[in-house]
């Protein structure tokens, strides 16, 4: 019995040792594990510390395993932390490289994966200095899109059109009322978003080149026809834009579609007018080339003239615009030629008139009551005083005009003609004085 008893301790004893092991055996191997997961999230986190400050606690494997613990769910937590903070930079980096790729269009993203073996701060910051040079990246490009949206509203109020259809029509998301997306920032947005600011760019310099050439021939036009001021005002907002440049800021709606319509419905009716009335202008400029000839005692064959203008005219052949040019650019040869005789027509008037009174003169000297004291005989015998003193300085008046005559000629290379008659000159000044005077009156 006593043996048995002996037995039974024994094993009862073994059992308590076999537990007792297997507890320790526990202990350190979660002592083990504690340890080992600690140096791992310490690795992590770049904060590689000895773990002698655990060991130094002392106490028994249950002891130093109870203040283990805290040590760990201190770094559990901020190895959780440093997670999450990894997660939203490299989400936000990822959310970022969709923009600018132009992906996210294709829905969100798919969260990253945080690499759990390295959470330092340097990491961390190099993660950061790459989130902030894509916030950068991302921030250029929309004050470049922000510049690009307000050059294209301002040439669509030039133009008159509709900027959010212009503005869908590059990306939807740049008229979305409700930003549930951000803006596109992506490299294919920003090329279309380019050429489009281009077209309308081409599109404003053609309409603008259009306009222009449409407001000079409105002035060409109303200069031809005599247009009154009224009817120019108008179009006084299109004749403005003659001499703008095509990077001016102009008004809005100066160069809407409807407007040029409009002026082109002006130009179209105004050429008509002018079709129906070129041959009143060109029969007008020819009276008024008449005058210009009638004025200097220069002769031109009229009734030759107009039978010409009339012919061609009527039979359609001449083309209206360039015989009117003819007819402005006769004018003015006419207008120079009348000025440069200004100076002899003076001095034949000069001439004439000192021959008239040299005719009265002959007559009152051989009137044989000239000295009867008459009414009015005292203003003749003034009269013919002045004469005398006239008729004394025609020699020197005949010669003058002579040698005006003679430099005209030479000048021009052409004989003076006065009226219908051949050239003072070619009648004998110093032998037959009287020759050339009854030659003037005549004319």
């Amino acid at each position: 019995m006593i043996l048995q008893l002996e037995e039974d301790c024994l094993n009862v004893y073994r059992k308590k040792v076999e537990q007792t092991r297997k507890q320790k055996a526990d202990l350190l191997q979660a002592m083990s594990l504690g340890e080992a997961e600690i140096e791992k999230i310490l690795s992590a986190l770049g904060e590689r510390e000895s773990f002698s400050r655990v060991e130094k606690l002392g106490g028994t494997l249950i002891e130093q395993l109870a203040k283990l613990e805290p040590v760990l769910d201190d770094l559990r937590r901020r190895r959780d932390e440093r997670i999450n903070e990894f997660l939203a930079v490299q989400l936000h980096i990822v959310r970022l490289q969709a923009e600018i790729s132009g992906t996210i269009n294709h829905g969100d993203p798919a969260a990253p994966l945080v690499d759990e073996t390295d959470l330092s701060t340097g990491r961390l910051a190099e993660l950061k200095t790459q989130l902030n040079e894509l916030q950068t990246e991302k921030n250029l490009r929309l004050q470049k899109i922000d510049s690009q949206i307000k050059c294209i509203n301002e040439m669509c109020n030039m133009m008159s059109l509709d900027l959010k259809k212009t503005l869908y029509e590059v990306h939807p998301s740049f008229v979305e009322l409700e930003r549930i997306k951000s803006m596109s920032i992506s490299d294919s947005t920003l090329d279309r978003l380019a050429g489009k600011l281009h077209a309308l760019n081409q599109e404003k310099k053609q309409r603008l080149r259009k306009l222009q050439d449409l407001g000079s021939t409105l002035i060409e036009l109303w200069s031809l026809m005599d247009t009154p001021l009224d009817e120019q005002k108008c179009f006084d907002h299109v004749t403005s834009l003659i001499s703008v440049s095509p990077n001016t800021v102009m008004p809005q709606g100066c160069l809407a579609h409807d407007l040029i319509e409009k002026v082109e419905v002006e130009v179209k009716r105004l050429k008509h007018l002018k079709a129906s009335k070129m041959k009143e202008l060109v029969l007008k400029k020819m009276t008024q080339l008449e005058e210009i000839y009638r004025s200097v005692h220069m002769h031109i064959d009229s009734d030759h003239e107009w039978q010409i203008l009339t012919e061609l005219i009527d039979s359609g052949r001449a083309d209206l615009s360039e015989l009117l040019t003819d007819m402005d650019d006769r004018i003015a040869e006419a207008r120079d030629l009348a000025l440069s005789r200004k100076d002899i027509l003076e001095k034949v008037e000069k001439w004439t008139s000192a021959t008239e009174e040299e005719g009265w003169l002959g007559e009152y000297e051989g009137d044989q009551n000239r000295y009867n004291a008459g009414r009015g005989a005292h203003i003749n015998l003034k009269r013919a005083e002045k004469a005398r003193v006239l008729v004394s300085k025609i020699p020197s008046l005949l010669e003058n005009l002579t040698t005006k005559v003679k430099a005209w000629e030479k000048e021009k290379g052409m004989s003076f003609m006065y009226d219908k008659a051949s050239s003072v000159t070619k009648c004998s000044f110093q032998t037959n004085m009287f020759q050339f005077a009854n030659f003037i009156l005549i004319m």
